[in-house]
């Protein structure tokens, strides 16, 4: 069955949760509070986009108790303010509000820049997002199935995917990197330090967490405490959502494996776009070592 994609300002997005007046009123209407934090991400941009970030901001929220994280549903802990469900859940929600999204910021909400609201932006090395959004393409039936990975990095690259140009995305929210309201990390840093990464997200957010409530974080933040948590592993979506018998939604959680899915041809091509899509951008993440 062919996917009938929503488009809104030029960019294709998945059509089972989005609507062109949930995406325009995410854009044009929706008010943002001075209390609101925002995780944001271009998809699959680490242990299957949003996820973790979502489970580490409401642990922090809890002070370290999961019993939040457990009982919960991420999406109704932090709803995706622009999608048609979600809209309405962030729309009555009290505040301090956790909310999500995979929006550029060239359509994040206009009222966002006329606060203090807070955003958090994570990143991932593009090649094994690549991976990640091939793999999740073909479990979630929002998605076209990819025909083969050559076609799919060649979209990837062309930035012909559902939500648009990654390059674009990352450049367009870096141009906030000074503001004092902007925070943002990659995966790879959250991978090689949870617990300095936490610290320094409970800086960022003024949480005065102790050692204790740091050490809970980081430890129902992990990948197997994940796994094992049904409220963000997505083993209760239906399956003719997220066909789970394709693959495993938090599949594996490392960093590095586009090396097993890259060509040397593949690899070059990339690095060359990669160096020329980043340029003066100047600024250098963990995978450009």
């Amino acid at each position: 069955m062919p996917v009938h994609y929503v488009t809104y300002e030029g960019i294709k997005f998945p059509p089972a949760y989005n609507s062109k007046h949930s995406l325009s009123f995410a854009h044009n209407e929706f008010l943002v509070r001075d209390d609101d934090i925002f995780n944001v991400t271009y998809p699959k941009s680490g242990m299957t986009g949003t996820v973790w970030m979502t489970e580490i901001l409401s642990l922090i929220r809890s002070r370290g108790c999961p019993s939040w994280n457990r009982a919960v549903l991420n999406s109704d802990r932090m709803p995706w303010f622009s999608t048609r469900l979600g809209l309405e859940s962030a729309l009555s929600y009290p505040s301090l509000r956790l909310l999500t999204c995979h929006l550029p910021r060239h359509i994040f909400p206009k009222s966002f820049f006329l606060s203090s609201a807070k955003v958090i932006y994570t990143l991932r090395d593009p090649r094994d997002v690549v991976v990640s959004y091939y793999y999740f393409s073909k479990m979630c039936n929002s998605y076209e199935d990819p025909t083969s990975f050559e076609q799919f990095l060649r979209d990837f690259l062309n930035g012909d995917l559902p939500h648009g140009s990654w390059f674009e995305h990352v450049r367009g929210w870096m141009e906030m990197k000074d503001m004092e309201n902007f925070f943002f990390i990659t995966y790879e840093e959250l991978k090689q330090d949870l617990c300095g990464s936490v610290r320094r997200l409970c800086r960022f957010l003024g949480q005065d967490l102790d050692d204790e409530a740091i050490s809970s974080v980081v430890q129902n933040a992990s990948f197997t405490a994940m796994r094992e948590n049904p409220m963000c592993s997505s083993i209760l979506l239906p399956a003719d959502i997220m066909d789970q018998t394709k693959g495993q939604f938090l599949r594996k959680g490392i960093c590095g494996d586009w090396e097993n899915h890259f060509t040397a041809a593949q690899s070059e091509t990339f690095d060359r776009i990669y160096q020329d899509r980043m340029q003066g951008l100047n600024m250098t993440f963990p995978w450009d070592r």
